[in-house]
């Protein structure tokens, strides 16, 4: 088989994985389990026609649907930037949660939470994102570029550092913000509503179009920085683009949802071990498959207990040793 027939097999084959998964999710519940109404719902819907007034028809469409959508536009924004993140850097252990990215995107959502009554939201969030990346990126630089350990380390610090200041805030403000803010930081999809994915939609859209625009662009950069050059890429305008994609997709993802960490390590790992690193198949894919993992993740956390429990625990549950094994690959095979 062709490398390019296995590719677009395997993209509809997860394609469709992720198709079910959605539609699994829609259908189970602490209300029971309804496939064949929610498909019901979701026609009535698409075709204007009048729904089915029942409990369980409300239940399905006003709480479950805002928050299935709202996992699969989270899990797409933060696995494409995950992605892009990889090849941009060079370096296979970062995403927007170990760059410092959704801590940045934590404080701007917890100073909006505690001192603005929680508005502009999204857009303390992106400003918080940009500010953390920036700052990663700086101290990780030398004068011999940027090394993939550098990188890492600078990532954690500035993220121990937001957090620090996110401590100080949820100790300094009211208990219902303290609420809010502690909600957020554990990762959650359970205060979905349409209103808030109707808020969030544009800005991890835009991230998402941004990533996906400039997939081409990223092979360049995965090349090394003699090649890129001599290709005429200017390497800090490209990375600037991506960054700005990134940084929206990751800002609006936090603020719609918390932090929710090692979906963008993990999924561009899973997805480069089937069809290989070219950033052309490799981010659609990517968001496809992380928009699948976030719905799984969240109908395991809503399912596993009476009450809600926070994604983010799941997803770092399954990340952190996914991490470890990463780690010691890489470290074995000369990565860092």
């Amino acid at each position: 088989m062709k490398s390019k027939d296995r590719v677009v097999l395997i993209n509809a084959f997860i394609s469709l994985l992720v198709i079910v998964v959605t539609w699994l999710s829609f259908s189970f519940g602490a209300a029971g389990f309804y496939p064949i109404l929610s498909i019901k719902i979701f026609v009535h819907k698409l075709f204007k026609l009048k729904s089915p007034l029942t409990p369980i028809s409300d239940i399905i469409w006003q709480i479950r649907a805002p928050r299935i959508l709202l996992c699969l536009l989270v899990g797409a924004g933060l696995s494409g930037s995950g992605a892009a993140l990889q090849a941009t850097f060079q370096n296979p252990l970062v995403d927007p949660y170990l760059l410092g990215l959704s801590a940045g995107a934590g404080l701007g959502c917890a100073i909006s939470v505690a001192f603005l009554s929680g508005s502009y939201t999204p857009f303390w969030a992106f400003t918080g994102a940009v500010l953390a990346c920036i700052l990663t990126y700086f101290l990780a630089k030398t004068k011999r570029g940027i090394s993939r350990l550098g990188l890492i380390l600078s990532g954690v610090v500035v993220s121990a550092f937001l957090m620090a200041l996110v401590s100080l805030i949820k100790f300094i403000v009211d208990p219902h913000s303290l609420t809010s803010i502690v909600t957020w930081l554990m990762g959650s999809f359970s205060l979905s509503s349409w209103a808030r994915l109707k808020d969030a939609f544009p800005m991890i859209l835009a991230g998402c179009l941004i990533i996906f625009l400039m997939r081409f662009r990223i092979n360049l950069l995965s090349l090394s920085r003699e090649e890129a050059i001599n290709l005429g890429v200017n390497l800090e305008k490209e990375r600037a683009f991506i960054i700005a994609g990134v940084c929206l997709a990751t800002g609006a993802s936090v603020a719609s949802a918390g932090i929710i960490g090692w979906i963008g390590l993990m999924v561009p790992h899973l997805i480069r071990l089937m069809i290989g690193p070219d950033n052309r198949f490799l981010i659609p894919m990517s968001m496809i498959a992380g928009a699948g993992i976030m719905v799984a993740s969240d109908t395991i956390a809503r399912s596993l207990c009476s009450f809600d429990l926070p994604v983010g625990i799941i997803t770092s549950l399954l990340g952190i040793p996914f991490f470890i094994y990463l780690l010691r690959s890489k470290t074995q095979s000369g990565w860092i």
